[in-house]
């Protein structure tokens, strides 16, 4: 492939996110003011109750079949190794930078989980559908492509909303722990000082759980939504066809939060310095010492295009959903648009280089 075709191809995606990310911000400004506070938690339940289930289940009844399992088999085992790697590189990076514990679950998210499903169902099929694509037949290739996008997609969402949303929702914890300490001390002072009451007389209030409270208000969206449209027509709800709104609806999200990041996030320099490094350069690395070993003992298969897409899942930059979490758990939001804005941009660039270089590799 020539050298400007491939990078238009690596950069498109990438494109793509920062546009809709534009829309969002454009979107959430105080003149149109479209995706508001309000606005987003609406849109957020309907991505987590309606438009992520249906994409993941669509993608994993497409995808999940006997041949499926003997010939990817190794597809979700690297996908979970690079999670594992990025994790381990992460909280190296909470150690470095000295990470607030309620940003720690965004720092490991952002390292660990990447937007396999949106970037990899555009990269795959436009290389297949250049005329000198190395990967052969570009049928073939197509729809070979769309498989592999779509498992990576069903694995990526099965860790993030298992083990990522447990590191996360108990990092958001501790923000509301803390809190929580600060304003017991705020009001015991003064009665201790003021009136002499000792310590054991103490009469200690119990704080609202702010993460159990923005829970039950999601339960309760959920449970509207259902007995609105009772039992029999709910299950009508998660269909496969044009629920790809799921990714675009997450970007949007993201895209509107952003306006409050740009304000003032407080993220530090060397923290999102620290993130573009591992997701630019030491993830990338790594996935050629894995995909290689796999490839010498023969876990492998020798189709080009599987061994550039199990190499490309160490490149692509974070998951949108990560957004998706944080805006139940209400907090980090502003965070992850400002590292989000960053990685895409730095990746227009950087995925180009390895999109080239992992191509050259298998072929």
């Amino acid at each position: 492939m020539e050298l400007l075709s491939l990078f238009i191809t690596s950069v498109m995606p990438v494109i793509k996110v920062l546009l809709v990310l534009a829309i969002g911000l454009f979107l959430a400004t105080e003149s149109v003011d479209l995706l508001g506070p309000n606005a987003r938690h609406h849109l957020n339940n309907l991505v987590f109750y309606v438009f992520l289930p249906a994409l993941i289940g669509c993608s994993i009844a497409k995808t999940s079949t006997v041949k499926t399992l003997e010939t990817l088999w190794f597809m979700p085992v690297n996908i979970f190794i690079s999670c594992i790697i990025g994790s381990v590189l992460g909280c190296i990076l909470v150690k470095i930078t000295k990470t607030p514990p309620c940003l720690k679950g965004l720092v490991i998210a952002c390292s660990s989980a990447a937007n396999l499903g949106n970037m990899l169902n555009i990269i795959l099929p436009a290389l297949c559908e250049e005329t000198n694509s190395p990967f052969g037949d570009s049928s073939t290739c197509s729809t070979y492509g769309e498989s592999y996008a779509l498992l990576s997609l069903a694995m990526q969402a099965i860790y993030v909303w298992s083990i990522l949303y447990s590191i996360m929702r108990t990092s958001a914890n501790s923000i509301v722990k803390e809190n929580a300490e600060i304003l017991s001390e705020t009001l015991a002072e003064p009665l201790l000082v003021s009136h002499g009451i000792s310590e054991d007389n103490i009469y200690h209030v119990d704080l609202p759980d702010e993460g159990n409270q923005r829970k039950q208000e999601l339960e309760d969206d959920f449970r509207t939504v259902y007995n609105r449209r009772g039992r029999r027509s709910l299950p009508s709800l998660i269909i496969c066809h044009r629920r790809e709104a799921g990714i675009p609806s997450m970007t949007l999200i993201v895209g509107a939060n952003l306006l409050k990041g740009l304000k003032g996030s407080g993220v530090k320099t060397s923290l999102i310095v620290g993130i573009l490094i591992i997701r630019n350069i030491l993830l990338p690395a790594s996935g050629i010492v894995v995909v290689k070993a796999a490839m010498h003992l023969g876990l492998v298969g020798s189709y080009s295009l599987y061994q550039f897409t199990l190499l490309l899942q160490y490149a692509i930059p974070p998951a949108m959903n990560i957004g998706t979490i944080l805006q139940m758990l209400g907090t980090g939001e502003s965070e992850f648009s400002v590292l989000m804005l960053w990685s895409y941009v730095v990746a227009a660039f950087s995925l180009t280089l390895w999109t080239a270089f992992y191509i050259w590799l298998v072929t």
